[in-house]
């Protein structure tokens, strides 16, 4: 096995979205880092746009499985590899409103306030967007925050169908504007807006995931190892239980410890608050964190989504890049209702194959007819965050997901009224699907920041309140989902805590070489 450095700065657990940030802004202030990622780097190859590897055969989500509440054993739709989820996100950046970062009514309970402010988030989404290469247009969207200036690139530009569709949305009053995206397509850059960028992999790098935007440029500062396909098992604290000394990890049935002054954990909310319920001692006997709170792998979130095909029967949809549009009309209360119903944005367009693997009792060839006639779109609304809708650790060590959805009146009613809006602009089929527990995408929650220890898992910088040199920086510190993709949200917390960190570093000169280990650690 290669060996790795005697010693970091900083241990991180998991090269995505916010691992890879973490990586890439410590790694810029000097630090000495380790990435231990889970799996490997994926393969740029042709089944990464094959629809039945994708989806039917889910040749590249994890084969592991967990358990709902009732025990039923299910596979998620997860992405171990570097770059993590993102490598299959719909590459959608986009800022929470304003008010998402205050205390809001909804039908069915309220979505709490954060420890910090939208202006105190501002300043580190402007760097986030920037890390992520995002393209928009500032000034569409009249939910928009205030911002500092205008988005990195132009708005991706909407092809003809697309622009006439929100047209016609403009003529029923709705208010369409670009959705802000995360792709390589400024001049010189190597997106060709091809069909198979939402739900897949990009073959070509263009698009801006967690691997091409955050972990590759931190790895090329010569300060970051990267350690590939290792699992890890628990981290150990000292005798006091105030500080984490190592992270055991597990390499082809090998086991050793890896020692760091700070450790980072960013495998997800799932993971991350399965790795700190392992991790439980005597120090702490409910899992690391947890010994005020009790919420550790609790308020797990993820959204209500439901995909929508609105079908013209006698007329062909020939777009190919689609995800370009996004409403907020129904965002917070409106004129369907007065209290929030949630987004609409654009889908990557629906191919006969994405259909039939998730209803499999329907006909492709008649889901290809639809398809191919079809404006699709992703509708999204605000689950509620719930004690009772937790990560928790069975017997076997098996993860188990008990959750039971909330606030779906409200989502019921966005779909039910963007239905009617898609028959009034000239589409008379409209068919729907929500989705299930297996799509975790937006997954969150589960140790959630604050101001106080009784009530939250990690203190406002997303340190672990009652460990001196523990962090989750993923989307675990999120207390709502708000409405929205949470990426960049993530990326802009990260930004903010390795300021902080870094803030504590001592100061180093020079820098290391970097490797990329893969065969990870030495025993």
């Amino acid at each position: 096995m290669s060996a790795i450095h005697d010693s970091y700065d900083v241990i991180i657990l998991g090269a995505g979205v916010g691992g890879g940030a973490m990586a890439n802004r410590l790694a810029q202030a000097g630090a000495k880092v380790l990435v231990i990622e889970r799996g490997g780097r994926l393969p740029r190859e042709a089944d990464t746009w094959s629809v039945r590897k994708v989806f039917h055969e889910q040749a590249f989500t994890t084969p592991e499985t967990w358990r709902d509440k009732d025990g039923k054993e299910f596979r998620p739709s997860t992405f171990y590899y570097v770059g993590g989820n993102s490598k299959f996100f719909g590459a959608a950046t986009v800022r929470f409103r304003e008010r998402d970062f205050q205390e809001i009514a909804h039908h069915e309970g309220v979505s709490p306030a954060w420890p910090w402010s939208y202006a105190d988030f501002a300043p580190y989404y402007d760097e986030a967007e920037r890390l992520m290469g995002t393209h928009g247009q500032a000034g569409e969207d009249p939910l928009e925050p205030p911002r500092s200036g205008p988005f990195p690139h132009p708005a991706v530009p909407h092809e003809p169908v697309i622009e006439g569709v929100a047209e016609r949305l403009r003529s029923v009053g709705i208010r369409p504007f670009h959705l802000p995206q995360a792709v390589d397509m400024h001049p010189g850059g190597t997106c060709i807006r091809c069909q198979t960028c939402d739900g897949f992999a990009c073959r070509l790098g263009a698009k801006n995931d967690a691997e091409m935007r955050l972990v590759n440029p931190a790895l090329a500062t010569g300060n970051v190892d990267l350690v590939l396909n290792t699992y890890v098992r628990r981290l150990l604290t000292d005798p006091s239980g105030r500080r984490i000394v190592a992270v055991e990890v597990e390499d082809n049935g090998q086991v050793r410890s890896i020692a760091a002054d700070r450790f980072i954990s960013s495998a997800g909310a799932i993971n991350s608050a399965a790795l700190l319920l392992r991790s439980a001692n005597d120090k702490h006997p409910r899992g690391l964190g947890n010994n005020e709170s009790d919420q550790l792998g609790r308020n797990y979130m993820a959204h209500n989504n439901t995909a929508m095909m609105a079908i013209h029967p006698f007329r062909r949809n020939p777009v190919v890049f689609q995800k370009t549009l996004c409403i907020n009309d129904f965002y917070f209360e409106n004129e369907v209702a007065p209290y929030p119903l949630g987004n609409v944005q654009g889908l990557g367009k629906l191919q006969a194959g994405m259909l039939t693997a998730r209803v499999k009792w329907a006909p492709e060839r008649m889901m290809g007819y639809f398809a191919s006639r079809s404006l699709d779109w992703w509708i999204m609304s605000e689950d509620l965050p719930d004690p009772a809708n937790r990560v928790s650790l069975d017997g076997d060590g098996k993860i188990r997901l008990a959750y039971t959805p909330n606030n779906l009146t409200a989502h019921q009613q966005l779909v039910a009224h963007w239905g009617k809006v898609m028959r009034r602009i000239g589409y008379p089929i409209v068919i729907t699907q929500r989705m299930d527990i297996k799509v975790s995408m937006h997954q969150c929650g589960t140790a959630r920041f604050g101001r106080d220890p009784r009530d939250s898992v990690l203190d406002p910088f997303c340190r672990v309140w009652d460990i001196d040199n523990l962090f989750v920086v993923d989307a675990s510190f999120l207390p709502s989902s708000a409405g929205f993709n949470p990426s960049l949200t993530i990326v802009a917390q990260a930004i903010r805590t390795a300021e902080h960190i870094a803030g504590t570093l001592p100061a180093r000169s020079g820098k290391t070489e970097s490797a990329t280990r893969t065969n990870k650690v030495s025993a």
